[in-house]
């Protein structure tokens, strides 16, 4: 009987092209991966790249084949679309741990030679230079509050406060400051996402995909090669702009956390699935048979599903029956975090200045409450501007404290991960508020099983906004 062999086909030794042709070609040859690899050269991968992928339309070959693209220096408007793709991993450089040069921006290409560029290019640096001159005031209200430990250097005592008063500054950060995003990601992946990106309406972004490409090509030349701008993109995003602007509503932010949709029946179906999945019964009686039950009996079935869950577990993907869709508004820099949950899907509204924007009670504090709001006027009046121009490009000058206006839908275990991370006592408090609104809208509908949703109780997001805003719009 042959014996168990688990290796890696490293892509120190073979190309990324070459191990995903290794993969694909098992489910017809007995041979084993190594000898696979083995017959294998770079030619003879991009041949049968060519012959399957492409002509056939075998895509998912081209999941074997991982890349790691390095981005840096592009805006976070741009980062928005790099960062769209459900089926890939990021690492983005952090608003809360780092500090910015006052220079480190993006003047989009669509205002070379623009009559605003001049103004835009203003509001800017009066953001970031504003963003800059919030960092001392507010840092020595922290310092008052969480006093230097004995013996902490200058350098451990500020690497453990930087976040608490980094966390108020970053809300004057435009949309057009530089990030840096680690990206990996399967070529199958990587060419939706470089055809979604040829396809955009900014130039910035456009060009990253361009650049992605040819960086692509270096090590999987045939993937990647026909990754060009989809015409049904572009005029169905044209077409429904258009709509958009004839149909436009009050704009008025209402309610900023509003449950329009979930499942009523959710809970019995989430229960139902469990017992089918561990029984041999249909799902009509399994849910007939939960429907049955008293309430102790249901509760009794929600603690065997879910009252052994520990920090780092992850409920059954029964959960997965139940969902919820939410209209939320918060603002940008909340939103930063909100979009890297992407089991959900995520349908925002372009970034404006139309719903308001937050106040930071430590800004307040700090009594730099008034150059806050001069900044953040300033930008505004020169959004109003760029947005009769072009509304894409009038996205990168809004700064994170504006608020934005997304529509989510999400399964009760994406809630799970969702409000158990973005809740805790170490999460932004921006995006704690909309983790425990979320959390008390589906007890709400379904305490039977959100009761086990682990979040702290000595919050709730209407604490967070007496603790932590003066205002949040």
């Amino acid at each position: 009987m042959p014996k168990r062999d688990i290796y890696l086909l490293s892509p120190k030794q073979l190309s990324p092209e070459t191990i995903a042709v290794a993969f694909a070609k098992t489910s017809r040859s007995p041979e084993s991966f190594r000898d696979i690899a083995a017959e294998l050269s770079d030619e003879k991968s991009a041949q049968f790249h060519e012959k399957w992928v492409v002509g056939y339309g075998h895509a998912s070959v081209a999941e074997h084949a991982v890349l790691h693209l390095a981005v840096e220096n592009v805006s976070r408007v741009a980062i928005e679309s790099i960062e769209s793709n459900r089926l890939a991993s990021y690492t983005e450089k952090s608003t809360r741990y780092q500090k910015w040069d006052t220079d480190a921006f993006t003047i989009p290409p669509e205002l070379e030679d623009h009559p605003l560029r001049n103004e835009y290019v203003a509001a800017c640096r009066l953001l970031f230079q504003t963003y800059a001159d919030s960092l001392a005031p507010v840092r020595k209200l922290v310092e008052d509050r969480a006093p230097r430990r004995v013996n902490e250097s200058d350098e451990a005592y500020d690497r453990r406060i930087r976040s608490q008063y980094v966390d108020s500054s970053r809300f004057l950060l435009p949309a057009a400051a530089h990030a840096n995003v680690g990206m990996t990601v399967n070529a199958r992946v990587l060419e939706n996402a470089i055809r979604k990106m040829r396809s955009h309406p900014l130039a910035e972004v456009r060009a990253i995909g361009e650049e992605m490409k040819a960086v692509a090509q270096s090590e999987v030349p045939t993937l990647v090669k026909y990754a060009e701008p989809v015409l049904y993109l572009i005029d169905t995003v044209s077409d429904f702009e258009k709509l958009g602007r004839n149909l436009s509503g009050s704009g008025e932010s209402g309610d900023w956390g509003m449950l329009i949709d979930y499942d009523r029946t959710g809970e019995e179906k989430v229960l139902a699935a469990a017992l089918y999945r561990f029984g041999e019964m249909e799902f009509n009686e399994a849910i007939g048979l939960v429907r049955g039950l008293a309430p102790e009996q249901k509760a009794d079935l929600a603690d065997a599903l879910l009252k052994r869950l520990g920090r780092y577990d992850i409920p059954l993907r029964e959960l997965e029956h139940a969902t919820y869709t939410f209209d939320l508004v918060m603002d940008q820099g909340a939103y930063a975090e909100f979009k890297r949950h992407r089991m959900m899907s995520q349908t925002p509204q372009n970034l404006t200045c139309r719903l308001g924007y937050a106040v930071p009670k430590r800004i307040t504090e700090a009594g730099f409450e008034t150059q806050y709001h001069q900044a953040m006027e300033q930008a505004e009046a020169v959004f109003e501007k760029l947005q009769t121009f072009n509304p894409y490009v009038a996205q990168y000058v809004v700064p994170n404290g504006f608020n934005r206006r997304v529509l989510a839908t999400f399964n009760l275990r994406e809630a799970y991960a969702f409000c158990q991370l973005r809740a805790a006592a170490n999460a932004h408090f921006s995006i704690r508020r909309i983790a425990q609104k979320v959390t008390e809208e589906i007890k709400r509908v379904h305490p039977l099983l959100a009761s086990f949703i682990s979040v702290p109780e000595n919050e709730t997001w209407q604490s967070v906004e007496a603790d932590y805003f003066t205002s949040t719009q």
